[in-house]
Order: C-alpha cells, then sequence, then structure tokens
C-alpha cells in the first residue's frame, strides 16, 4: 500500500535573500517608470509653453504688419493680417479694436460694430475698445447706445479729453439736433384722415316692408305739413302778426310788410 503525506506548498525551497532581492529589483523598475512618466509629462508640458510662446510672438509680428499696412492705408491688407494673428491668438482684444477702425475707415459699420463689441468682450477694461465701439455705433446712428460707450471709456480713464471733448461731445450735439429734427417733423405731419372703410357703412335694405311703411309715413307727415304753412309777419310799425297761408288761396301781404321770419 502506498504511504500518503501532505503536498509542500510551492516556492516553499526559495530562500528570503532571493525573495527580498526580487523585491527590490521590482521597486527600482517601478521608481525608473514613474520618472519616465514624470520626464514624459513635463515635456509635453514644456513643448506646449514653447508653442504658445511661438503663437504669441508669431501674433505680434503680424500685428505690427498690420499696423505698417494700416498707417500707408492698405486696409485690406492690414485686415487679413489681423485675421492671421487672430487664428493665434483668438483672445487679443487689440486686434479686434484695430480691425474694428479700419472697417469704420472702409465704411464698413456693421462689420466695425461687431469688432469693436468683441475687442469689448475679451476686454472690458480697455478704454479704448469701447471709444472704438461708440464710435462704430456713432456711424449706424445710434446715437444713446454710443453715449452710454462713451460713458463707460470715461468710468475707465476719467482724466481723457479726447472722449470728453470730442467724442461724448458730439454725441450729445447729434441728440439734440435729433430731437429737433423730431419735433419739427411732428408739427409739420398733416391731421389723419379718417377714412372709412365700405365695411363700416351697414347694409340696408330699401325694398323691406318696414323701410316703405316709414317712408310712407314720413311723406304723409310733410303733405299735412305743407297744406297749412304758419308765418311771422312784423309789420313797419313794430307789430307781430301770425298768418296761416292755404296752398289754395293764398293771400299775399300788402306793401307795408317788409320782413319774414320763418
Amino acid at each position: 500500500m502506498a504511504s500518503f503525506g501532505w503536498k509542500r506548498k510551492i516556492g516553499e525551497k526559495v530562500s528570503k535573500v532571493t525573495s527580498q532581492q526580487f523585491e527590490a529589483e521590482a521597486a527600482d523598475e517601478k521608481d525608473v517608470v514613474d520618472n519616465d512618466e514624470g520626464n514624459w509629462l513635463h515635456a509635453i508640458k514644456r513643448r506646449k509653453e514653447i508653442l504658445l510662446e511661438g503663437c504669441a510672438e508669431k501674433s505680434k509680428q503680424l500685428k505690427d504688419e498690420g499696423a505698417s499696412l494700416a498707417e500707408n492705408k492698405r486696409y485690406r491688407e492690414a485686415i487679413q493680417k489681423w485675421d492671421e494673428a487672430l487664428q493665434l491668438t483668438p483672445n487679443d482684444a487689440t486686434l479686434y479694436e484695430m480691425k474694428s477702425q479700419v472697417l469704420m475707415s472702409l465704411h464698413e459699420m456693421f462689420p466695425a460694430v461687431h469688432a469693436a463689441e468683441m475687442a469689448v468682450q475679451r476686454n472690458p477694461h480697455s478704454w479704448e475698445s469701447w471709444q472704438t465701439l461708440g464710435r462704430a455705433q456713432l456711424g449706424l446712428g445710434e446715437i444713446i447706445l454710443a453715449i452710454r460707450s462713451f460713458q463707460v471709456a470715461l468710468h475707465i480713464y476719467p482724466m481723457n479729453p479726447e472722449i470728453w471733448k470730442e467724442d461724448l461731445s458730439w454725441a450729445r450735439t447729434l441728440q439734440e439736433q435729433q430731437k429737433v429734427a423730431q419735433r419739427i417733423k411732428k408739427r409739420e405731419a398733416p391731421a389723419e384722415v379718417t377714412h372709412f372703410s365700405p365695411k363700416s357703412i351697414p347694409d340696408y335694405d330699401f325694398e323691406s316692408d318696414e323701410i316703405v311703411a316709414v317712408c310712407a309715413a314720413i311723406a304723409e307727415k310733410e303733405k299735412t305739413v305743407s297744406a297749412n304753412k304758419t308765418m311771422v309777419i312784423v309789420s313797419a310799425s313794430g307789430a307781430v302778426e301770425t298768418v296761416t297761408e292755404k296752398e289754395d288761396g293764398a293771400t299775399p301781404p300788402d306793401g307795408s310788410v317788409f320782413i319774414k321770419a320763418r
């Protein structure tokens, strides 16, 4: 008969020293992996910073080129340069503000207002953007909105004499002229003529029995009144006399009667 014995556990013959050495090597490999991952993340972050720095530098270069073109009145080319710069730095409020000025020079007021609004959205604390927005709004005839924009610009930079003496003063002058023109137009406007539409006149049935009966009654009454006519006669001496004339034998008054009052 075969003998039965306990099964020995796997790895029981592995020495303690070998196990510790294996654990140490695994920890070293983990540290190397962690260091590699940290270096990889750092490299990506640094690469992103370099890319952003390159975009900002390129955008500044395009902005300066556009400004030079605008000074030489080459407005379309300047706008093209600034649009390229906005692709690199879309949050640059200065680019939108400069673009709005050039669009006003081209008399494109709607795009100018839009560009100025984009500038204000990206930098609400820029008084130049608010000033440009007010000027673009004046170009559209939005005087009240323009005055508000100039007031915001003054709130940000109260000591700016250009906004006080030129922009805001001119906008208020235009507002007064607009009020005067509205009063004159209102005073010279013709009186309204009331027009009656055919629907406002009721459609009577003149051949109905009721209408015929009413007309007959009115005619009969007029016959009775016309048969006996009453007149008040004032004589030359001042005497007043009431005379009833009949159609059959009407007696004319004598020559002393000169006033007939009915």
